[in-house]
């Protein structure tokens, strides 16, 4: 009985990973949208409407790609105020607290999957899906 009790459970966790969806760059253009047009710009260049009285000016977000990687981690860190570490009066905002909900695994680049809140996915999603280069 004890057997029938762990396959059981084995097919519920199962089932509940096999439920979740990968938010796509779609559902992070919206969040993009909401948050971070008002710096970064439409394209995510930083032209938005108030990146003039920015200084230092917002980061061209479709330049993140090193060597044609994106860098995952680092992008996911910067959004939800976890490392600013580099970047010249840490003048962008949290997002952390914007970016909660129910998480999703991701690989950041290690290979491991980190639960991430989906929010944060969705939005480092879109930004890869704007990389130019």
């Amino acid at each position: 009985m004890k057997y029938l009790g762990g396959v059981i459970l084995m097919a519920v966790v199962a089932a509940c990973v096999q439920a979740v969806s990968m938010p796509d760059a779609d559902e992070g253009a919206a969040i993009f949208a909401e948050n971070c047009v008002q710096c970064h710009g439409v394209g995510g260049r930083g032209d938005g409407p108030w990146a003039a009285g920015l200084t230092p000016a917002p980061s061209d977000l479709a330049q993140l790609s090193v060597d044609g990687a994106f860098p995952r981690a680092r992008v996911l860190s910067v959004i939800d105020g976890y490392d600013r570490t580099g970047l010249p009066g840490h003048e962008m905002p949290e997002f952390g607290a914007l970016l909660r909900g129910e998480t999703v695994p991701i690989d950041v680049g290690d290979g491991v999957l980190t639960p991430t809140p989906r929010p944060l996915a969705a939005l480092m999603a879109y930004l890869e899906s704007i990389q130019e280069g």
